[in-house]
């Protein structure tokens, strides 16, 4: 499809080429693989998969939630490769259903992407954060203050990228791919070849740990799936394929392609990573000590300076990740206020001379700075900024909850739907069966007390162990709401077409 064609498809779907169309495919595959990054949820969260099951919830609970949400990766596939605009999954819902479809699933997306890029870019700077502290030899401290002065440091520089040049941004996302294939199998050979001993297949595949604090009799049903969130978290966000797909060559069909095949490969480079961790866990005391943060196995396994370029390697990974997600979460801002849905959408949704939404990815830097606050606090004997986790677990729910809408609303339409180049065929009405029960499945663990001194009439009840998640998203979802039945619900319609006519091919 030339570019000519991409412009035709979009004015067909409503719109006129705005942005620029200079990103290529593997671009396009690039951007979620960069989002999805391996390089950073797999170091991040791998502390909640082995606290809640321990090696199994990493060897076994990996590939099976991987394949899961491949399912899901399909089902959004077919549905880009039919409708390819910047608004995504919001525009699919809006087509598919109604307004008020589009309204949820706009706002859940958004809010979702702006979560995980507080989240992403805190994760990088508190990696950044040790880096330095080994580098220096302590000199540079390892405390929060420390950390968000690197975020807001992290966040200005992604978001000065993304405004410099739009072809910068693809180059870059190519440069990530690569980053991340070496580095990972760079962090793999350290692994393999430098600890002087390393765990027996029996411990990665058999062995099961619960530092949860729940008895073990809830183990299989409750405890293993709370680990699933480390393969959740980490596999998300490869809808920015679709949020760039008007800025991408023959998207209709490159599109597609890069969002499935971004989870596969991230699927299996992430097993592979992670397996190396567990080969070289050989001090379980010390890593339980540690409360399952990664850098234990690097510290206990390793000499010091390869465990610090191991740091290092990932924390440059985890710089490229952030990078993507401004520009996936930029674009979402500028497609829904294209619409008139985010307030100020005039400003919002205004592209400069080299065709970049500024005031979008301005904006969303500093919602996403402002969202990170709460990580300047740790309560009282605890180095951890627990309140800020409830914005990892926006951002899984959020954006898996606006997966969750336009992929039902395509399996109620049914033969109806009208498919673009690439299609599920037959298939769909299985694949998007799997896809919607297993997003309402992981919605609801999430959202479930993490420790027993979070469930509330536990004697051992503390508001430091409450897991925020069902505060944070039902805050967000009541806000919707009311917003939608006292105001948007007068005014609000959906996309709204800027084009008369669909230029001559």
């Amino acid at each position: 499809m030339t570019v000519d064609e991409d412009a035709k498809r979009l004015a067909e779907l409503g719109y006129k080429q705005e942005l620029a169309r200079t990103w290529s495919g593997f671009s396009n595959f690039a951007i979620s693989f960069s989002i999805i990054s391996i390089l950073a949820g797999c170091f991040t969260t791998f502390g909640q998969a082995w606290n809640n099951g321990g090696p199994v919830a990493i060897s076994w609970g990996w590939p099976v939630i991987s394949i899961f949400i491949l399912i899901i990766g399909f089902s959004m596939s077919e549905l880009v490769s039919a409708y390819p605009t910047a608004g995504g999954i919001y525009w699919w819902a809006a087509k598919l259903g109604k307004p008020i479809h589009g309204w949820f699933t706009g706002w859940l997306n958004l809010i979702g992407l702006v979560a995980v890029t507080a989240s992403v870019d805190y994760g990088c700077a508190t990696f950044l954060n040790i880096t330095l502290n080994r580098l220096t030899g302590g000199a540079w401290e390892n405390t929060l203050t420390n950390a968000f002065l690197l975020f807001v440091i992290v966040l200005v520089l992604h978001a000065l990228i993304n405004i410099f040049s739009h072809r910068l941004i693809s180059l870059l996302q190519n440069v990530s791919v690569w980053w991340h294939v070496a580095g990972a199998a760079v962090i793999v050979g350290i692994l393999i070849f430098a600890p002087g001993e390393h765990q027996t297949i029996g411990f990665v595949f058999t062995e099961t740990i619960n530092n949860s604090g729940f008895d073990n009799s809830a183990f299989w049903f409750y405890v293993l799936p709370l680990g699933f969130l480390l393969t959740q978290y980490t596999i998300t966000g490869f809808d920015a394929c679709a949020h760039v797909s008007e800025e991408t060559q023959g998207a209709a069909k490159s599109a597609a392609r890069g969002l499935w095949q971004s989870i596969f490969y991230s699927a299996i480079g992430g097993w592979i990573l992670l397996l190396a961790f567990l080969f070289a866990a050989t001090n379980v005391d010390e890593i339980n000590k540690q409360f399952g943060f990664v850098g234990a196995i690097f510290d206990t396994a390793l000499p010091a300076n390869l465990a610090t370029a191991v740091f290092a390697i990932s924390t440059i990974g985890q710089f490229f990740c952030g990078m993507s997600c401004v520009t996936s979460m930029s674009r979402m801002t500028y497609a829904f206020s294209r619409d008139g849905a985010v307030p100020g959408w005039r400003l919002w949704s205004r592209v400069d001379r080299n065709r970049t939404p500024v005031n979008a990815i301005l904006a969303g830097c500093a919602a996403a700075g402002l969202l990170t606050l709460p990580a300047l606090y740790a309560p009282a004997g605890s180095g951890t900024p627990v309140a800020f986790y409830a914005v990892v677990s926006i951002a899984v729910i959020g954006l898996y909850l606006a997966f969750l809408i336009p992929i039902w609303l395509r399996l109620r339409m049914g033969d109806a739907f009208v498919p673009g180049p690439w299609t599920l065929g037959p298939k769909y009405k299985v694949l998007n069966w799997i896809a919607v029960i297993e997003i309402a499945i992981i919605s609801i663990y999430f959202i479930m007390p993490l420790s027993p001194a979070g469930v509330p009439g536990n004697p051992a009840f503390a508001w430091t162990s409450v897991n925020y998640a069902p505060l944070a998203v039902g805050a967000v979802l009541l806000g919707i709401s009311l917003w939608w039945t006292l105001s948007a619900r007068k005014w609000f319609t959906g996309p709204r077409r800027n084009v008369d006519e669909v230029p001559a091919p």
